[in-house]
């Protein structure tokens, strides 16, 4: 059980929702704790494809809770937690590793440490409620937590530095159009637009490929092009002699929709 979050299965999806509506859900650090207990624990879970993050209220998130702002400013560098050296630094940054497909569902402001988590998610819906705002420039920061390498990936870099620089707010049909966002669709839609999503992923496609094909976009984002190549040229033969592969070959000759081995402790990775 949680405090400041949910966690519900809907179908092979797994909602996670940050759950402080009436502080527009900034966090806390508990809270953090507990987000990552949740996402961990859907990742564990066979019967999880996908996992959809949103918000409690009219926000996504405000980011950080001032409380907590406050502490960190008045320490100064002496709050920093040094992060373990096998994961990646930054709030949030443990989701680029997890395994399975992290999908935001932003049904409202996304400011702050909350621009930091849509960011964070592979891919991002919203709802034509949504916004984003950088803020940190405002703030005396640049954009924290890995921001600088992950926007300019997604829109380019001129419009990542305008929208880093200015911290200007960005409405969801403009987030769509500069590719921030995957989908903007009525606010009541969002979530089973999400889940809907998932429910796809998981009646089509390879949970394994889908884990290797994140792992390769991140991490070849930082290779050379010859050390990514090789990369994926090993994962994809190393795929050959799983069974995935095996069965998409079969559905097909079959005419039938496929049943790949599903990633969790019981079976799979």
């Amino acid at each position: 059980m949680f405090d400041l979050v949910l966690s519900e299965r809907r179908g092979t999806a797994a909602v996670i929702t940050l759950n402080r509506p009436e502080a527009l859900n900034a966090f806390p650090m508990h809270m953090v704790r507990e987000f990552e207990v949740a996402v961990r624990e859907a990742v564990a879970d066979p019967g999880v494809v996908g996992i959809i993050v949103t918000g409690a209220g009219r926000g996504f998130s405000a980011g950080l809770d001032m409380s907590t702002l406050t502490n960190i400013a008045d320490t100064g560098s002496a709050a920093r937690d040094l992060p373990d050296e096998q994961a990646l630094a930054g709030l949030f940054s443990f989701l680029l590793q997890q395994p399975k497909p992290i999908i935001g569902a932003i049904n409202g402001v996304a400011a702050g440490g909350g621009f930091v988590l849509a960011m964070k998610c592979d891919l991002r819906f919203a709802s034509t409620n949504a916004s984003f705002i950088s803020v940190f420039s405002k703030r005396g920061l640049i954009a924290e937590h890995g921001t600088t390498w992950l926007l300019p990936k997604a829109i380019g870099t001129g419009a990542a530095l305008d929208l880093l620089w200015s911290s200007r707010k960005v409405e969801a049909e403009e987030a769509l159009a500069l590719g921030l966002v995957q989908r903007v669709v009525a606010p009541e839609r969002l979530l089973d637009e999400a889940v809907e999503y998932v429910e796809l992923l998981a009646a089509t496609v390879s949970p394994t490929s889908m884990a290797e094909t994140k792992r390769l976009v991140y991490e070849g984002a930082g290779q050379e092009m010859a050390e990514a190549f090789r990369d994926a040229d090993e994962t994809t033969w190393r795929l050959m002699d799983g069974p995935d592969v095996a069965e998409g070959a079969s559905s097909f000759v079959e005419r039938r929709p496929p049943n790949f081995p599903r990633l969790g402790q019981q079976g799979g990775k």
